[in-house]
C-alpha cells in the first residue's frame, strides 16, 4: 500500500462526485443517446491526475528541456531521413475552441485559438487555415488579442483558463507577441503566470496592453493578477494583486478612455479530488487612472456583497456607448451556476441586475467555471450576449433572451466585425463557426483539425473504416477513410473503440466512466454493454476495454477489478480490488485500472495497470494475482503491450513529468514481472501514453505529450517518427499490421497515419525497400513504381485482404527504372503492392483514389 501525500478531507465536491461518478453507469442509456446535444457531466480530472500523480506536481522545466531535445532533433536531421505523417481526419468534428478574432481592418483575416491545438489563421475567410503557433510548441492558448490600431500585432496568452483540468495539464509560459500577423512569435513575458484570462489592447496604443493572469490552477501562486506594460511586453508591472489563490479571469477597458480599467477577480483553489471555485474575494475592480490604484466594487455600487459562494465573474464594454459595463455573476463554489447579469450606465459607479438568474436558468450547466464571458455589440450597447452551455442573446440589454440555434454547445468565444456587427466569429468545444446575420443562423467550419482524442481505432478487416473517441465530440468514425465524413456512433465524451478483427459487425465502444456500448450489426446501433459490473466498483474517467488478441468474442474491463466477459453480453469479475483502494477524498475517479494487456497464445495470461501505480499479473485466467509493481515508479500506469511469442515478455509506460533529475517513462519485463528494465534511455522527461510493439522485432513505437517516438533497438535509442506531426499531445496508437500503417490519435489536432514499411523492414529487404518508391500516392489515374533493383523479378497487386488482383509487370528491373501503371478497372481503397526479386519480397501500400 501506497502512502498518500493528500489532506484527508471530506468536502462537498468529494460528496459531489460520489453521487456523480456512481450514477454513470446508469445513465449510460441517456449519454448514449446524447450525440451532439453535449455532455453529461463536466470536464474531469483525468488529464491532469496523470501527470501529477502522486505528488500534485508537474515539472514545467522538464517540459521545456523536453521540447528543446524535440526540436533539437527534428533541427539536426535532413527531411530525407523521415517521412511525412498523412493527415486522416477528420475535419468534419471540430474540438474546443477557447478564443477567436477577426482583424480590425480585414473581416476575411480570421483567428482561432483553441485548447490543445494551437493557432489557427485564414486570410480567405475561413475557405483555408494555416497553424501559426506550432512552432511555439505551446499549444493551449487562453486569448488572442489583435491591437485595434495596428492588425499586424497580435498577442497570444497560452494557457487556457476555463478552470478544467485540460487546463492544469497544459500550462502556458507567458504571452507572445507577434508584429507580422502571427507569421512569428516572440515570448515577452510572464512565464509563471501559467494561464491568461484576457488581454486587452488599448486602442490608440499597441504598445500598451493589460493581462488577467489566473495563475496555477492546482496549486496557489503570487504570480497571479492583472499586469500592464507599456512597451509591448519589454516590462510588466503586475497592478492588482489580491490573494495568491485569487485569479484574475478577465479585463476590460473603456474604449474612450482608456484609462478606466475593469478587471474581475475569481477565488478559486483545485485539487484533483477537490474543487473550490467561490470566495469573497470573487469580485470586480476598478480603475480610473490606468491601471495605478484600484478600487473593488461591491454592494454600495448595486452589486452583490461579498459572498463565499461567489464564483467566476464576466465583464464588458460597450465600445459605441463606453459608460455603458455589463458583468455576469456565478454562485456555488462547486458549480458556479448563473447568478445575474448586472448593467452600469455610468462607468460601474452604479449597477442594476437586469436579468435574474432565473431568466437564464441553465446557460451554465452545472459548471459555470468552464464559460464564464459576456460580449456586447460594438454597435449597439443594448445588444448583449451570455456565452456558457448555450448561447444566449438579448436586444433590450437583459431584459429578455433568445438561445441562439445551429451550433455545438459549451461556448468560449465570441467576436465581432468592426465594419458590420452583424458578421460574427464563434468558438466552442464543437469548433468555430461565423454568421452573417447577427446570430440567427450560423455556419461551421470543416476545414478546421481540432479534434481532441482520447483513443483510437483501426477495423482491421476494412482499414478504411477508423473510429475515435473525443473529448465533447462523441465516438465517431469514417467508413470510407474520408477526413470530412466522419459521424457520431455514440455519445458523450468518447473514450476506447474495439472493433472485432475476425468480425466487424462487433463494435464496442465507451463514454465517460465506463460506459460500455455493444453494437452487433457494425456499428449501426448500439445497446447497454455493462451488465454485470458492479455500481459500486470505481471507474476511470478513460476505463480501459480490450479484445483479448487470442480469441477476440473474449474481452477484459477494469473498474477498480478485472471483468471478462464474452461479447459484452454480461460480465464477471475474476480479480479482487487491484488498486490501492479508496483514495481518502472518497472520490470513486481515482483507484481504477487504467491499462490492460492480454496474452496472444491463450486466456491465462493478463496484466494490468493502475492509477495510483500499481501493476498485477495473473498466469491462472485470474484465480491468483501478482503485484509486480516493485522496481517500478509510483506513476499513473498509462498503457502495456505484450510481445506475441512470450507471455513473459511485456512493456509498460507512465505518465508524469519528472520529480526528480531523471524519471524513468518506459519499462521492460522478460520474467513476468519480477524484474523490470528501464528503457527510456535518451526519451524525454514526459509523459508516455501509449506503447506499440511490433511482434517480429525489437521495434518499438510510443505516443508522448510531444509527438510519437520509436525504437529499433528494444529501447536503446529513440527518435522522432516523421518530421511533419506538430509537438503536440498523442494520446493513442495503433497499428494496421498488413498495411504497414501506424495511426496516432492527438489531442486536439485529430488523427494521422505514418507508412512504417521501411522502419520494418530489415535485412536482407532493407536494400530493396530504400530503392523503391510509388508516386503519387494516393493515386487517381497513374502511378509509377521507381525502383533501382537490377535483377530480374515481378510486381503483383493484391487487395486489402490478400487476394492477388493481377501482376503488374514482369522482367528484368534495370531496364524499367519507372514503372508506370494505370488504375483503370481499380476501385477506391487501399491495394498491396508486391515486388518479387530473387528470393526478397517487399510489400508496399498503395492507396487508389478516384
Amino acid at each position: 500500500m501506497k502512502n498518500y501525500k493528500l489532506p484527508f478531507r471530506s468536502t462537498v465536491f468529494a460528496l459531489l462526485s460520489l453521487l456523480l461518478f456512481s450514477s454513470c453507469k446508469n445513465a449510460s442509456e441517456e449519454i448514449s443517446e446524447e450525440k451532439e446535444t453535449g455532455k453529461m457531466e463536466y470536464p474531469a480530472e483525468w488529464m491532469y491526475n496523470q501527470r501529477a500523480y502522486p505528488n500534485n506536481y508537474i515539472n514545467k522545466e522538464a517540459y521545456k528541456e523536453a521540447v528543446l531535445q524535440s526540436k533539437q532533433i527534428l533541427t539536426n536531421r535532413s527531411p530525407e531521413q523521415a517521412g511525412e505523417w498523412t493527415f486522416v481526419g477528420p475535419l468534419n468534428t471540430g474540438g474546443r475552441v477557447t478564443d477567436v478574432a477577426i482583424s480590425p481592418d480585414n473581416d476575411d483575416h480570421l483567428y482561432v485559438a483553441t485548447a490543445t491545438g494551437g493557432i489557427f489563421r485564414s486570410y480567405d475567410a475561413g475557405a483555408n487555415w494555416t497553424p501559426i503557433f506550432d512552432e511555439v510548441s505551446k499549444p493551449s492558448i487562453g486569448d488572442i488579442a489583435i491591437a485595434p490600431s495596428n492588425a499586424q500585432r497580435i498577442y497570444a496568452g497560452t494557457g487556457e483558463a476555463n478552470g478544467s483540468a485540460t487546463d492544469g495539464a497544459y500550462f502556458g509560459d507567458g504571452i507572445y507577441r507577434s508584429d507580422n500577423g502571427g507569421d512569428t512569435w516572440t515570448n515577452v513575458g510572464l512565464p509563471e503566470s501559467n494561464h491568461i484570462g484576457r488581454i486587452v489592447v488599448d486602442p490608440t496604443n499597441p504598445d500598451r496592453v493589460f493581462a488577467a493572469a489566473t495563475g496555477q490552477l492546482y496549486g496557489k501562486n503570487v504570480e497571479r493578477g492583472i499586469y500592464r506594460t507599456t512597451n509591448g511586453g519589454g516590462n510588466w508591472e503586475r497592478v492588482l494583486f489580491v490573494t495568491d489563490s485569487t485569479a484574475a479571469i478577465d479585463v476590460a477597458m473603456n474604449v474612450a478612455n482608456t484609462n478606466i480599467i475593469y478587471a474581475a477577480m475569481w477565488e478559486r483553489t483545485r485539487k484533483p479530488w477537490e474543487r473550490d471555485y467561490g470566495g469573497v474575494t470573487s469580485a470586480i475592480h476598478r480603475s480610473m487612472d490606468g491601471g495605478t490604484t484600484w478600487t473593488e466594487l461591491g454592494v454600495s455600487n448595486g452589486l452583490p456583497a461579498p459572498n463565499a459562494q461567489t464564483g467566476r465573474i464576466g465583464i464588458a464594454v460597450s465600445e459605441s456607448d463606453p459608460s455603458t459595463v455589463y458583468a455576469r455573476f456565478t454562485t456555488n463554489e462547486i458549480t458556479n451556476e448563473f447568478d445575474g447579469l448586472y448593467k452600469s450606465t455610468d462607468n460601474g459607479d452604479n449597477w442594476a441586475l437586469v436579468t435574474p438568474a432565473g431568466a437564464l436558468s441553465g446557460i451554465d450547466a452545472n459548471f459555470g467555471w468552464y464559460f464564464g464571458n459576456v460580449r456586447v455589440n460594438p454597435n449597439n450597447s443594448s445588444e448583449v450576449y451570455v456565452i456558457g452551455f448555450e448561447l444566449a442573446k438579448s436586444t433590450n440589454s437583459g431584459a429578455s433572451w433568445s438561445t441562439l440555434p445551429g451550433m455545438h454547445v459549451d461556448h468560449h468565444a465570441l467576436d465581432f466585425s468592426r465594419t458590420n456587427s452583424n458578421f460574427m466569429l464563434a468558438g466552442n468545444d464543437g469548433g468555430a463557426y461565423i454568421s452573417n446575420n447577427g446570430g440567427n443562423s450560423w455556419t461551421k467550419f470543416l476545414n478546421l483539425s481540432l479534434t481532441q482524442f482520447y483513443n483510437i481505432e483501426v477495423d482491421y478487416l476494412q482499414p478504411e473504416r477508423l473510429y475515435g473517441g473525443t473529448q465533447d465530440n462523441n465516438t465517431i468514425r469514417t467508413l470510407t477513410g474520408g477526413t470530412s465524413d466522419w459521424s457520431s456512433i455514440i455519445g458523450g465524451d468518447g473514450f476506447h473503440v474495439n472493433v472485432d478483427p475476425n468480425d466487424n459487425n462487433y463494435v464496442y465502444g465507451e463514454s465517460q466512466y465506463g460506459n460500455l456500448r455493444r453494437s452487433t450489426n457494425g456499428g449501426s446501433s448500439f445497446q447497454n454493454g455493462t451488465n454485470g459490473i458492479s455500481g459500486s466498483d470505481r471507474t476511470n474517467w478513460n476505463t480501459p476495454v480490450i479484445l483479448s488478441p487470442f480469441d477476440s468474442s473474449k474481452m477484459f474491463y477494469g473498474s477498480n477489478k478485472l471483468y471478462t466477459s464474452t461479447r459484452a453480453v454480461s460480465w464477471t469479475a475474476i480479480s479482487p480490488d487491484l488498486t490501492d483502494g479508496l483514495h481518502p477524498s472518497g472520490s470513486l475517479a481515482f483507484g481504477t485500472l487504467t491499462a490492460i494487456a492480454a496474452s496472444y497464445n491463450n486466456l491465462d495470461v493478463i496484466y494490468t495497470g493502475s492509477d495510483d501505480g500499481n501493476v498485477n499479473v495473473t498466469f491462472d485466467g485470474g484465480t491468483t494475482w501478482t503485484d509486480v509493481s516493485a522496481g517500478l515508479p509510483d506513476q499513473y500506469i498509462t498503457s502495456i503491450a505484450m510481445v506475441p511469442s512470450d507471455d513473459m515478455i511485456a512493456y509498460v509506460t507512465v505518465s508524469g513529468f519528472k520529480y526528480l533529475d531523471y524519471t524513468p517513462r518506459v519499462f521492460k519485463t522478460t520474467d513476468g514481472g519480477q524484474n523490470w528494465t528501464d528503457i527510456s534511455s535518451n526519451l524525454p522527461n514526459i509523459p508516455v501514453n501509449d506503447i506499440i510493439v511490433y511482434p517480429a522485432e525489437n521495434i518499438l513505437f510510443v505516443a508522448t505529450d510531444l509527438n510519437v517516438w520509436y525504437s529499433k533497438d528494444d529501447g536503446a535509442n529513440w527518435t522522432i517518427l516523421g518530421n511533419n506531426l506538430p509537438l503536440t499531445v498523442v494520446m493513442d496508437l495503433k497499428f494496421h499490421e498488413p498495411t504497414q500503417t501506424l495511426y496516432a490519435g492527438t489531442f486536439g489536432r485529430g488523427m494521422h497515419s505514418y507508412d512504417i514499411s521501411d522502419i520494418l523492414s530489415v535485412d536482407e529487404n532493407e536494400l530493396a525497400l530504400n530503392s523503391i518508391k510509388i508516386y503519387p500516392n494516393p493515386a487517381t489515374s497513374e502511378f509509377t513504381i521507381s525502383q533501382n533493383l537490377s535483377s530480374e523479378g515481378t510486381v503483383q497487386l493484391f487487395d486489402i485482404s490478400g487476394k492477388r488482383i493481377k501482376d503488374l509487370f514482369s522482367g528484368n528491373f534495370s531496364s524499367n527504372k519507372n514503372i508506370k501503371v494505370k488504375t483503370d478497372g481499380l476501385a477506391t481503397g487501399i491495394y498491396l503492392l508486391k515486388v518479387n526479386t530473387g528470393n526478397q519480397s517487399v510489400t508496399k501500400k498503395l492507396i487508389v483514389k478516384k
